[in-house]
C-alpha cells in the first residue's frame, strides 16, 4: 500500500514539475534549426517566426543552419534533443519525403518528433517554355503522348517535390517524357527559359517571376485552389487532372515528448503571428499561403504526406539514397 501511494506521489510530483515547466517557459533562449542553408525559403520563414516569437514570449528565439543530407543532419540533431521545448525544427517537404527515399532515415517521422503546425505551404507549377506549343495541360499531354520519348522535363533535384509531383503526373498518364534533374530551382527554370528542357515542374516562388516576366508559360499550379501569386493560372483539377495536388511546406516540429502545454503555446503563438499583415505579406512575396493549423491537423497531414509520397517513390521506381 505503502509502495502504491508513494508511486502516486511521484507521478503527481512530475506532472506537477512538467505544468510550472511549461508555465515558466521559455525562460532562456529558444533555438531554432534550419536544416538547410542561409537564405532559401526555409530559413526566411524560421527567422520570420523566430523574431515575432520573440517578440511575443519576450524571450529570444534564433536561428541555426545546419544543412546536409537532405536536412537529415539538422532534423536529427532536433530528434536527439530534450524534449523541453528549447529547440525547435523548421523543415520543408523533405521532413515527408526522406524516409521513403532513404534506405536508411535517420529519423522515424512520427515517433521522433512532436508537429506543432504546418505555418505556410506553397504549391509546385507545372511550366513550359514561352515558345512551346502546348498552352494547357491536355495540349502538353497529347503531344507527350504523340511523340513518346521526344520531351523532357526540368526539376529542381531528386526527391524534391516538384520532382515528386513530375513522376505522380507521369505515371498518371503514364506518358514518356525524360526526367532531367537539376542541382536547385534556379538551373532548373533557367534551362526551361532557354528551351533546353521545354517542360519544367518546379516550386511556385522561384518560377512565378519567369512566368510574370512571359519567359515561362504556367500551365497549373498543383494546390487546391489558384495562388494569389499566379492569379490566372489554374490549378491540376480546373486543368482537368485531379489528384495532383503537390506542395512545399514550413513546418514546425518539437522533440517527442515535449509538455503539451509548451506545444499547445508554441502553437498559438505561431498562428497569431502568421496572420499578421506584415507577415502575410512577406509569405505571399515568398509565394506561401499560410495554414497554421492545430498540432492534431498537420499530425494528420504529415501522416498522409508520408504515405502519398511512399507510394510515388516506389511506383516511380526512383532508386533509394544508400
Amino acid at each position: 500500500m505503502k509502495f502504491a501511494v508513494r508511486l502516486v506521489a511521484v507521478a503527481v510530483a512530475m506532472l506537477t514539475a512538467g505544468a510550472a515547466q511549461a508555465a515558466s517557459y521559455p525562460d532562456h533562449p529558444v533555438k531554432i534549426v534550419v536544416p538547410f542553408a542561409p537564405a532559401g525559403p526555409t530559413d526566411v520563414m524560421a527567422r520570420l517566426i523566430a523574431q515575432k516569437l520573440s517578440e511575443s514570449l519576450k524571450q529570444q528565439f534564433y536561428v541555426e543552419n545546419h544543412p546536409g543530407a537532405g536536412g537529415n543532419i539538422g532534423m536529427v540533431q532536433v530528434a536527439k534533443s530534450a524534449p523541453d521545448g528549447y529547440t525547435i525544427l523548421v523543415a520543408s517537404s523533405s521532413f515527408v519525403v526522406n524516409p521513403s527515399l532513404y534506405a536508411k532515415n535517420p529519423y522515424d517521422p512520427f515517433k521522433d518528433f512532436a508537429p506543432v503546425t504546418l505555418a505556410a505551404a506553397s504549391p509546385n507549377i507545372l511550366v513550359v517554355n514561352a515558345d512551346f506549343p502546348a498552352k494547357t495541360v491536355k495540349e502538353l499531354v497529347d503531344l507527350v503522348k504523340q511523340s513518346p520519348g521526344k520531351y523532357n522535363y526540368a526539376m529542381p533535384g531528386t526527391g524534391t517535390t516538384p520532382h515528386l509531383a513530375g513522376e505522380l503526373f507521369k505515371l498518371t498518364f503514364k506518358l514518356d517524357l525524360a526526367t532531367v534533374p537539376f542541382n536547385g530551382a534556379g538551373p532548373a527554370i533557367q534551362s526551361a527559359v532557354a528551351g533546353h528542357t521545354p517542360v519544367a515542374l518546379t516550386a511556385l516562388p522561384p518560377t512565378a517571376p519567369q512566368v510574370q516576366a512571359g519567359k515561362l508559360r504556367g500551365l497549373a499550379v498543383t494546390s487546391a485552389k489558384r495562388s494569389s501569386a499566379l492569379p490566372d493560372v489554374p490549378t491540376m483539377a480546373e486543368a482537368g487532372v485531379t489528384g495532383q495536388e503537390s506542395e512545399t511546406m514550413q513546418g514546425i516540429f518539437l522533440p517527442a515528448g515535449t509538455p503539451k502545454d509548451v506545444i499547445d503555446l508554441l502553437n498559438r503563438e505561431i498562428a497569431k503571428a502568421m496572420v499578421l499583415p506584415d507577415v502575410k505579406e512577406k509569405c505571399a512575396q515568398l509565394g506561401f499561403d499560410v495554414v497554421a493549423n492545430k498540432p492534431d491537423e498537420f499530425a494528420a497531414y504529415i501522416k498522409k504526406e508520408v504515405d502519398k509520397w511512399g507510394k510515388v517513390i516506389k511506383d516511380a521506381n526512383i532508386p533509394q539514397i544508400q
